[in-house]
């Protein structure tokens, strides 16, 4: 797709759809317990495909590139008592690893086999009733693999009981499970490395619990690098001052490095993102994204794009997402004029130097790569590869993106 050199618009207003993160879990949690009805469903791609899974009775259920649905659906089938369930994906799923989540289930008991490759999909799941309630885990992992052993843990017979082991990673995207989970009567406790899921109370399923999916954070994220190289004003719906989303630290990153606050109209569920007048931009731009590595691309293309120094750790889950997501920004940021180094866990700019005459950013069938670099049309004519990669989790992102730009 062929991206002009445009002006953002001032006072525009995007409605993003609910949260893919929030849906996802909630999926799974409906289908689990039946009590749930669930508001502003994302419209991902990736949403869809794990509807559609846990709609279907077959034997052989294939989530493509969603990595989320692969994740929570091997926790899903493990405890389908009688039922075996073939999981498998697209090419790169069958390269991501998930090994520390079979070894947790299998642990507890669950029958999982590997079909292709030790430690990689597809698997062969057979469902089983699971008493064993206590397991360690690896607290450095993706967090999608732990809130999968949470997301079924209210239905086992004993609850269950998770060590983690290390230093955890991604903490608050586990916070949000638990509180979901909460929000549903399921009793829980996350204190020091230790988190325990009580069984569920059957006598409560009568009581239907309606839950409206906030907007999706992550997708607001590149409205904020539009706001912090466009610098006009956005309008954002519908977002919540208290919200449980890891990536909502985008407001507080934005406004210290970027200038760009975050104003809440609490009654109408909306943000506006203002940028402050006359903003000093810092020298250099130095922060552990941890607890919020979605958001990491986005920060580095407008660091690059403004010719911020940055150095970014707490990457480590990047290597294992939808791409190697470390090595596609050192090549892609290259074309801006930026040089890069990067190791398994960090990133940070060495140079700055002028951009290709004519961009085309690869997007490594990442939908994330397409999103974050998409807002440098602001500074240059660009090219972005597969703009159908934004299905995955922003269907609408070339619309809305188009509806608030001036071309020309």
């Amino acid at each position: 797709m062929k991206l002009e050199k445009s002006k953002l618009a001032s006072g525009k207003t995007v409605q993003i759809s609910g949260s893919k993160s929030i849906s996802n879990r909630l999926l799974i949690l409906e289908s689990l317990f039946k009590n749930i009805q669930i508001g502003n469903l994302s419209n991902s791609q990736d949403t869809q495909l794990l509807k559609k899974a846990l709609s279907e009775n077959t034997e052989t259920v294939d989530i493509h590139h969603a990595g989320t649905a692969m994740r929570f659906l091997t926790s899903y089938y493990s405890i389908s008592e009688g039922k075996t369930t073939i999981l498998t994906g697209s090419k790169r799923m069958k390269e991501r690893p998930i090994k520390n989540l079979v070894n947790a289930l299998k642990d507890l008991g669950v029958d999982i086999e590997y079909l292709e490759n030790e430690g990689f999909p597809p698997l062969k799941i057979t469902g089983r009733k699971i008493t064993q309630k206590q397991v360690n885990v690896p607290a450095n992992i993706s967090s999608q693999f732990i809130t999968s052993l949470l997301l079924i843990a209210g239905k086992l017979e004993n609850g269950l009981e998770i060590h983690l082991v290390g230093e955890v990673t991604s903490r608050s995207y586990i916070e949000m499970t638990l509180d979901i989970l909460t929000r549903f009567g399921i009793r829980n406790s996350f204190e020091g490395n230790t988190i325990k899921v009580e069984p569920f109370d059957s006598n409560s399923e009568s009581s239907t619990v309606h839950y409206e999916v906030e907007s999706d954070w992550s997708s607001a994220s590149y409205f904020y690098s539009i706001c912090a190289l466009g610098r006009e004003t956005i309008h954002l719906k519908s977002f919540y001052k208290e919200s449980t989303q890891g990536d909502s630290a985008i407001a507080k990153i934005y406004e210290e490095f970027f200038g760009i606050k975050t104003i809440f109209t609490e009654d109408e569920h909306k943000i506006t993102l203002q940028p402050v007048p006359d903003f000093i931009f810092p020298e250099k731009i130095v922060l552990d994204m941890n607890n919020c590595p979605d958001i990491a691309q986005t920060l580095c293309v407008t660091a690059a794009a403004l010719k911020i120094p940055f150095d970014i750790s707490g990457l480590g889950t990047l290597r294992v997402k939808e791409t190697d997501r470390l090595q596609a920004l050192y090549n892609e940021l290259k074309k801006l004029g930026t040089e890069t180094d990067i190791t398994d866990l960090t990133i940070k700019s060495v140079s700055f130097g002028e951009p290709e005459e004519h961009i085309s950013i690869g997007t490594y069938q990442d939908h994330r790569m397409a999103m974050s670099f998409a807002p440098y049309c602001l500074i240059k004519e660009l090219n972005i590869e597969e703009e159908d990669v934004v299905e995955k989790s922003y269907p609408m992102f070339w619309k809305d993106l188009n509806d608030i730009m001036v071309r020309g």
